[in-house]
């Protein structure tokens, strides 16, 4: 029998992989509050998840409740995904987008974020990345985890959270063999700040040209008028290394499934799926079959529909509200989060920790800052201190008056001791 007081054995696993920062938003709520965000009292505006009920004010269609599970379903699942849910997922841009891609272009995943990850882990070492320096908190993460050489690109109220194109492509100090390329989600995570029409044509077409490529993360694809994806203006994906990411989670109101899927040239989508030969092993052909359900063709146009009416006037109205309180409102058109300023004097950390105790939680700016220590050096301090992301995803339209009453009196009482603490 082992002595009580034996030396602990050290562990093999790295000791540098804390959770993402939402998840620390939501340890740090059940320990405030007593309670998991999302039962019963909660307001989950920290959430990055939409309704997953159907858009019915808007002509949403109902979402599957069922799919057949066949004898052949239990074998398994091909490396790069099933070909009808392949075949689906490249027509799906081909009709809406006018695209020609094939089906050997696209690679399914158990959600987004696997995709990223399997490219960033298999760049080569002559490759930069360039972030913004605020963007969805898992990239710090996966850049740290894949050792991924990045880069980030300022994002502040004087370039309206909205730097030009060229920002992330600029070759200055640069030596000759670095390749660069841009990881974006867009619409953006945290600030709904979109880019479309001519300017992301521009943007793809640096991305396209010798020595560069792009990571366009479009989890937020519909939540934008008119929806907008950057394989529109790609010109030759298969002589490129542009990759376009894109998931059943958020415009198909699917994030349980765990479907996603990277857009690429060919050459990369074999790259891809010879690891998960290995690696990954597949996706559960149930949820495949349950995305194919969601990607029928007439369903996903009125889905569209309804995802950007019932998600823009969410935003519209937030927003007024927001601006009614007095915060700085720097958010853009897309997505559905608000990006928002506190008055000088306060932090978005104080603010959370009152409104814990009201059963509600927002997203601090800090886990959006990718220039952060991945470390979480207490130390640090963020120029986003002000700032918080709010999140109108998973709100019905009926708690909007009470949401709106919860957080101006949080908010007003934390301005009057915030001004007595200035005198």
């Amino acid at each position: 029998m082992a002595e009580q007081n034996a030396e602990q054995v050290e562990s093999f696993l790295s000791d540098n992989c804390p959770p993402m920062g939402i998840y620390e938003t939501l340890y740090a709520f059940r320990d405030s509050f007593g309670s998991f965000m999302g039962t019963e009292g909660t307001h989950p505006w920290s959430q990055g998840f939409p309704l997953t009920t159907p858009l019915e004010k808007f002509g949403g269609p109902s979402l599957p409740d069922s799919v057949d599970v066949t004898w052949e379903d239990r074998f398994y699942p091909k490396a790069w995904g099933h070909p009808k849910l392949r075949e689906a997922i490249a027509d799906y841009y081909n009709s809406q987008y006018g695209s020609n891609i094939t089906p050997e272009n696209v690679m399914v995943f158990a959600g987004g974020r696997p995709g990223i990850y399997t490219v960033m882990a298999f760049l080569k070492e002559h490759v930069k990345v360039r972030l913004g320096g605020i963007e969805w908190p898992a990239y710090l993460d996966i850049m740290e985890q894949t050792k991924t050489d990045f880069e980030v690109v300022p994002f502040s109220k004087e370039n309206k959270f909205h730097p030009n194109n060229s920002s992330y492509f600029d070759r200055t100090n640069l030596v000759a063999e670095t390749r660069l390329m841009p990881v974006m989600s867009n619409p953006q995570n945290p600030s709904g700040q979109t880019r479309a029409g001519e300017e992301l044509k521009e943007l793809i077409q640096m991305a396209e040209r010798p020595g560069n490529g792009i990571l366009l993360d479009e989890a937020y694809e519909m939540f934008h008028s008119p929806s907008v994806s950057g394989i529109e203006f790609v010109e030759d994906l298969d002589n490129s290394n542009v990759f376009i990411a894109g998931a059943c989670t958020k415009g198909l109101q699917s994030p349980g499934i765990r479907i996603g899927w990277m857009v690429a040239s060919k050459k990369n989508i074999e790259t891809m799926a010879n690891y998960s030969s290995f690696g990954m092993g597949g996706v559960s052909h149930p949820s495949q079959h349950y995305a194919l359900k969601l990607l029928e063709p007439s369903r996903v146009r009125k889905a569209r529909e309804a995802v950007e009416n019932h998600y823009n006037w969410q935003r519209e109205r937030y927003g007024k509200a927001f601006e009614d309180m007095g915060l700085g409102v720097y958010t853009g058109n897309g997505g559905f989060y608000h990006w928002l300023e506190l008055p000088e004097g306060m932090t978005s950390v104080e603010l959370n920790n009152r409104l814990f105790k009201r059963g509600a939680a927002i997203l601090c700016a800090f886990d959006c800052d990718m220039s952060r220590p991945h470390s979480k050096d207490p130390s640090y301090e963020t120029p986003y201190a002000r700032f918080f992301r709010f999140s109108f995803g998973p709100l019905l339209p009926e708690t909007f008056e009470s949401d709106v009453q919860i957080f101006s009196e949080v908010l007003e009482e934390y301005r009057i001791d915030a001004m007595k603490n200035l005198s």
